[in-house]
């Protein structure tokens, strides 16, 4: 059977998405100057993590300092730390302690490269997955009429000879935040990322539009920088362990990309299970067995890239958070404010940033969530400004206005 675009995009297990609105990405709107297209130590990466589901922020990162805390779950709240108990929050400042299945993130925060925002989320009001989803990665809370996310808007400004690994999600499909007219591309494994013959060279090479046939010539050109790489024989550095977890290789996949430097920037990965509306359970459960696979995966990542991590960032983010009491079920419902992670030899971490609004009664959401008091635009707006060099914040985050001021100095 004749082989076009179409049908071999379906069969070679991936998508590109883009190319054929490539004149719109060489618009330089969000961006004052030109980056370098090419890979390197050198350049800056962002690797987004979607914890799908709405993650308990308030058992991630623990508010052991504030009595209400205990007061709404007798049964599923952290313990408040205590030297030598493994199953009590990990101190961090003295109000506030990690879970004790994210132990393997404390290394990295007392080195100052590991930072949290608590009290963060979207300030719509919506108790809807799909809806909060949708809006934190368009980067348009509370509005439906755009099509493209903010991370695609960020990468509009990059110039036409980008890498087509410049921005790669892993999974079944491309996430929402990256759609849009700059190109990117989303895979589940390598292994799918495959070429049947020669005939994509020649499908793009053939068919007229030079900007086209560009794009598949750098395609090919990715394709073998990493066959060069040898994924298949790939061995994690420094005693790195990734878990065996859809989620873990994810991650192991893209240190591979940063390694092979095939220009990567944006990368993006996202983890279920977090919707504990049932046995979350405490230090030990459901949400504890997340955790242990989240907190792993991100800490394998950071000691297998090493010195590559001195211009990498991480950044976890959460439709919204879990309410303050727990339920007859023994888990938490819907809420509103979560908690974020940032990672990376950028971040100027050993900190959690962001203001507590307390959890008296009064102090609530509704009368029953942690209050938001952190737009969660404040903290992409710092990532895509001092790491990726954005200078045009209005053109990423439509109608968004507040100030960075709390956050400046979180990123070198």
């Amino acid at each position: 059977m004749k082989q076009t675009r179409r049908t071999f995009m379906k069969t070679s297990g991936m998508a590109l998405v883009g190319f054929a609105a490539i004149p719109s990405f060489l618009k330089r709107a969000a961006f004052a100057g030109t980056r370098g297209t090419s890979g390197g130590a050198d350049r800056p990466v962002l690797i987004v993590v979607f914890q799908r589901g709405a993650a308990d922020g308030m058992s991630m990162v623990v508010p052991f300092g504030d009595p209400g805390y205990y007061a709404s779950r007798p049964q599923i709240a952290i313990a408040a730390p205590l030297r030598g108990d493994p199953e009590r929050a990990i101190d961090l400042d003295g109000f506030f302690g990690l879970h004790p299945a994210l132990a393997d993130l404390k290394p990295i925060y007392d080195t100052g490269h590991l930072a949290m925002v608590h009290a963060v989320g979207s300030p719509d009001s919506t108790r809807s997955h799909f809806d909060a989803q949708d809006y934190m990665e368009s980067g348009t809370p509370g509005e439906k009429s755009g099509s493209d996310g903010w991370v695609n808007r960020l990468l509009q400004g990059e110039p036409a000879a980008a890498s087509p690994f410049r921005a790669v999600a892993f999974g079944q499909s491309l996430p929402r935040t990256m759609m849009g007219p700059a190109p990117a591309l989303a895979m589940t494994t390598f292994a799918e990322f495959g070429v049947r013959g020669n005939g994509f060279e020649s499908l793009y090479a053939g068919n007229g539009d030079d900007m086209l046939a560009n794009a598949g010539a750098e395609t090919f050109q990715a394709m073998k920088l990493l066959k060069k790489a040898d994924p298949a024989k790939y061995a994690p550095e420094h005693g790195a362990r990734y878990p065996n977890t859809t989620f873990g290789h994810s991650l192991q996949q893209i240190a591979q990309l940063i390694k092979a430097d095939v220009g990567l920037e944006v990368a993006f990965a996202d983890i279920g299970g977090w919707d504990t509306h049932a046995n979350q359970g405490s230090a030990r459960g459901q949400l504890a067995n997340g955790l242990r696979e989240f907190g792993g995966a991100i800490a394998a990542l950071y000691n297998d890239l090493g010195d590559r991590m001195n211009n990498v960032i991480v950044m976890t983010m959460t439709e919204f958070g879990r309410t303050l009491k727990q339920n007859g079920s023994g888990g938490t419902d819907h809420g509103h404010a979560s908690a974020m992670f940032l990672l990376g030899g950028p971040v100027k971490g050993g900190k959690v940033f962001g203001t507590w609004p307390g959890l008296a009664p009064e102090q609530l959401n509704e009368g029953r969530d942690l209050a938001l008091t952190t737009d969660f635009r404040t903290v992409f707006s710092e990532v895509a400004t001092r790491h990726l060099g954005a200078t045009i914040i209005g053109a990423i985050f439509p109608r968004f206005n507040g100030s960075r001021k709390d956050f400046r100095g979180v990123i070198v």
